[in-house]
Parts: C-alpha cells; structure tokens; sequence
C-alpha cells in the first residue's frame, strides 16, 4: 500500500514554545530541567499529531534546540578543541558552540553559520582536521526514537547522512585536504553503532539525509566510489535497517544511478523543484525492489497544493512500481514552512483558504495516499475543496492588478540601461553631496530597545495613538542622531524607530502583501522569522519611509541616508 510519511517538522511550537524555553534558559530564567520538558513535551507533542493525522512514517530526531548540523557534530565527537578544552559539557557546551560564550574566564567564539542551501535557514558548519577521530558521544537519535515508542508512535529517525555531513563541513585554511578520502572511514563506524543501537529498540527504516547529492559540489565521478564505501558498509553491517536515502532542493541528475545501484531500501526525490525527474527516478529503480518516495508537497513554501496535479504524478509511480513501492512525502522538511493555520483568525478569508503551512501540508499527503490507495472516491469532498482553492486563486481578481501590468508593458530597454557613464555619475554625487574622501556611516537599523519595542506593541493593540506612538518615534531618532554627530559619522541615518522588522515593515506598506499572526519560521537557533506572504501584484498606494527620512533631515546638518529593503530580499 502506498504509505503517508513525512520528512521532518517544525521545531518551535504552535505558539514558539521552543524558541521561549530557550532564550529563558541562556537568560538563566528557566532552568535545565524546565527547558528539557518543554522539549520533550513538544516532541511528544508532534509525534502524536502526526500519527494522528495519518502519517504513518512519523520522522525522529528532527527535533533540535539549535540546529540539525550542530546536533550531529555534538553526537558524533566533532568538538572543535577550543571548545572541548574548556570546562563545559552538555547544553553549556553545546550552546558554546553554537553562540559562543564569554563568562568566568571562558572567551569562545561561536562556530561558523551558513545559509542550509537556498533557504533561509541557517546551519552550524562542522568543522574538521586531518586524522580527527568519531564517537558516538550522544546518541539522541536513539533517545528519541525510544522516547517516541514509550509515548506510543513508532517513528522512522532522520540522519544526515555521510557524505552530506562531510561535505557541509570545513577543513583549516592552512590545511585543505579530501574530507571524504581523508574522514569517510572514521565516521562509518559512528554512524554503524548508531544505526545497529536503533536497530536493537526496534526501528525498521532509517531517513538518511543526503541533500548535498543535488548539488554540482557531489559530481558523481567523485562522489560515487565514496557513497558506494558508506551504504556497502551500512547496509551490510546492518542489514535489518531499512535506509531511505533523501534528497531535495533539486535534481538528482547524474547520481541517481549511484543511489539506484546501491543496497538502501528506498530514494527520495523532490518533485516540487525538480518534477523533470520522476521519468528517470522510475526507469532508475523499476528493475529492483527499492521503493520511491515522491515529495509531492512543497515543504518550501505555504501555498495549498494543486492535489489533482499531485495525484496524476503519484498514479504513474504507481502503474510503474506498484503501491507497495511509492510512499508520499513533502519536497523537504516541513521545517520550512510555519506551525498550522490554526492560529490565523484575522486573515482574509479568501486569502486563508488558499493557503497550506504544516499541519495543513500533513493533511494533504494523507489525501494523496488515500486517493493513490483507494481511488479518489474516498476523498473526494478534500479533493473538490483543493480543486475549488486552487481555481480560486488562479482566477481572483485580487491577484491581478491592472495598473501593475500596464506599468510592466510600458517598460522599454531604454529605461533599463543608465543615461550617462559612471564617472559622469560619480562627479555630480560628489558635487552635490561634498563628502569627505572616506566618508563614514552605518548601516542603518539601531537597536530596538525594549523600550521601542513596548511602544510599538502598545500602539498596534490600540493602547496609545498614533500621535503618541510618533512622538515616541520622533524622540528617539532625534537621540540618535546626535549620537551620531557626535562620535563624527558623516552620513546619518534615522535609525528606523518606526519599523520592525525590515521585511515586515515594507510588506505592511503595500498591496499584494498578506500578513500571518502566527506565521512563524526558523531562521537560526531562538531565531524566527515571520515574512509577508505575497500573494498578487505588487503595488505601493503610498509613499513609504519619506516622511521619517524629511524629520530626520529637518534635525541634522549632516546628510541623511535613505533605507530600502531591496527587492530580491522582498522576494525572499
């Protein structure tokens, strides 16, 4: 039968338990034993939703206090030495790690961070040197696992895999080498203990994350004799685990054969950013027994999804492979996206219906197996609702802004190039502006003090008025401004007093822009991020960001500096 699974899900809470529980403890109001309940509580949590919802492959280990990455360097050994010589263990080590830590005589700084591919999610980058060592110095994969069987959900625990992990990691400057040559035969035995220890309390299938295989860095020439070492060794070391090697963000291309020939049980691939790819992930495999999971669902975005169009890609996978060979899944992690509509009661009814975050996105991969099991008869009142959603919004005026698309035709290639020469450009700014030669400034934003943010909580919930909130405002840019003249800044800025966040704030000030109360993704660690969801044409009624910028000037000799959002992070 063709089985609902999923490939991970949103750490924070409904209500960013989580991200509250966390920054309590670093601030030293929640203590160690707290924060571990608040975890466990909201894994325990998750897992049952799901298998409520009909998951029947509920992910473990998904969960971490700060990042998946840094979890599997803090359980595999991978301790950077200016760290691991310090006296610091458990969460106090691994929160060193991942923030840094400067008390009692203990100067760390945190680990590099860097962007989780192409979105806005950011991970701990390993670090490793030649000849370093593993162990399994936390198994939380199996923790969890017997965790989630003691609340009664038998999951499938998520890995990064090998090659993945080693991949995303960096080697000193000083001293580059082949982390897979060099490393690959000293975490395989890590990764062995793991999987044999999860095999021995039960689990039957294993997610082994492998996201860097889509990428050009893992060409199959260099990649395939090294994946072929890990998952020969795996699988024959422990053979009674049933490994799903996941991939996502994009094509698997040329190793899609390398997965196919190797002895895994099973091969994700993500049909939303590549459906190119079915065709040639079901030729790869019809010959063997290994099954193929469809990421079917965007785990990227939070648009409802098309069901009739999903169903049509899960149907040939079936007449192909057979139900027993095709599991639904979302593209990715559910991470992604936010908690659940639940929360959204001042949205725009018509907008809301169009939309899908997380527990929403469980519902739909159930339907989807349902309807490959059984024929779209069972489901056919969630299919008519999808299919009434997704012509909704395709047809809605409101999405369509006649003004903008006339704005757009009347666009000629004249306008898109410059009208004099840079160093023409470059004389008259000069002249106008008469800056130092190395004129200084800041970027822009000041830091929003508790007492600007109570401010602005108080107008939004209607306690002041915007008279008062502006007085507010003005005063502060008034502070900080001749804070700057006096530390000798020669371009100025207004300090943005007046907006939240720089995404937010610009959204709130157009139309084609929607706003979710609860909306909330993780970006790093405790950091959330609730972006605007765009859901027409773009427009702008009103000016946005002069009137604060013409106070500003009115206050200063000095010149002062304009701030715009660009609009490639607007897309974002």
């Amino acid at each position: 039968m063709v089985l609902a699974t999923n490939l991970g899900f949103p750490r924070f809470g409904p209500n960013r338990e989580l991200k509250k529980a966390v920054e309590g403890f670093w601030s030293g109001k929640v203590d160690r034993k707290s924060l571990l309940t608040t975890a466990k509580e909201l894994r325990v949590n998750h897992w049952r939703l799901q298998k409520a919802t009909g998951i029947q492959h509920v992910p473990s280990n998904d969960f971490s206090f700060y990042d998946q990455v840094l979890d599997a360097s803090f359980s595999f050994g991978a301790i950077p030495e200016r760290y691991a010589k310090q006296a610091l263990e458990g969460l106090q080590l691994y929160f060193a790690m991942a923030r840094g830590l400067q008390k009692e005589g203990i100067d760390v700084p945190a680990m590099e961070m860097k962007k989780w591919f192409d979105t806005n999610y950011h991970y701990i980058v390993p670090e490793f040197t030649r000849g370093m060592q593993f162990r399994v110095a936390e198994p939380t994969a199996v923790n969890h696992f017997v965790e989630a069987k003691e609340a009664g959900v038998h999951t499938r625990p998520v890995l990064i895999g090998p090659i993945s992990y080693l991949l995303l990691g960096k080697t000193p400057k000083d001293d580059q080498f082949d982390v897979l040559k060099e490393l690959l035969p000293s975490i395989l035995p890590v990764y062995e203990e793991l999987l044999s220890k999860l095999a021995a309390e039960g689990a039957d299938w294993v997610q082994m994350d492998e996201p860097v295989l889509v990428t050009d860095r893992a060409s199959a020439t260099h990649i395939r004799p090294f994946y072929e070492q890990a998952y020969s060794t795996l699988t024959q070391k422990v053979s009674s685990i049933k490994m799903m090697v996941t991939t996502y963000f994009d094509r698997v291309a040329d190793n899609l054969s390398t997965i196919a020939n190797s002895n895994v049980a099973g091969i994700h691939v993500d049909l939303v950013r590549a459906p190119q790819q079915l065709d040639d992930a079901i030729a790869a495999i019809k010959d063997k027994s290994m099954v193929l999971s469809l990421g079917l669902i965007d785990g990227r975005n939070v648009w409802k999804t098309d069901l009739g169009a999903a169903l049509a890609h899960a149907q040939k996978a079936v007449q192909a492979l057979g139900k027993d060979r095709v599991f639904i899944a979302p593209s990715c992690s559910l991470l992604h996206t936010p908690h659940s509509l639940e929360a959204e009661t001042k949205m725009d009814k018509e907008i809301l219906n169009w939309l899908a975050f997380s527990v929403e996105k469980l519902n739909e991969i159930v339907t989807l197996a349902k309807a490959s099991n059984d024929g779209v008869s069972d489901v056919q009142k969630e299919i008519d609702a999808n299919r009434s959603a997704i012509e909704s919004r395709r047809t809605s005026s409101r999405i369509h802004n006649a003004a903008v698309k006339q704005r757009i035709s009347n666009i000629t290639p004249e306008m898109k190039r410059r009208k004099s020469p840079f160093a023409t450009r470059f004389e008259q700014q000069r002249s106008i502006l008469n800056l130092p030669m190395f004129p200084t400034t800041t970027i822009g934003s000041f830091p929003q003090t508790k007492e600007v943010r109570q401010n602005r909580a108080n107008f939004k919930k209607g306690a002041i008025s915007r008279e008062q909130y502006m007085k507010f405002v003005r005063e502060e840019t008034i502070r900080c401004l001749r804070f700057q003249e006096k530390v000798g800044l020669a371009v100025v800025v207004d300090g943005e007093f007046d907006r939240n966040d720089m995404v937010e704030f610009f959204g709130e000030n157009m139309e084609g822009y929607v706003f979710s109360q609860n909306g909330w993704v993780q970006s790093y660690g405790s950091r959330g991020v609730k972006p605007p969801i765009i859901f027409g044409d773009v427009s702008r009624p009103k000016a946005i960001t002069v009137e604060m910028s013409q106070f500003a000037q009115s206050q200063t000799e000095k010149k002062v500096k304009g701030m715009l959002t660009g609009p490639v992070t607007m897309l974002q």
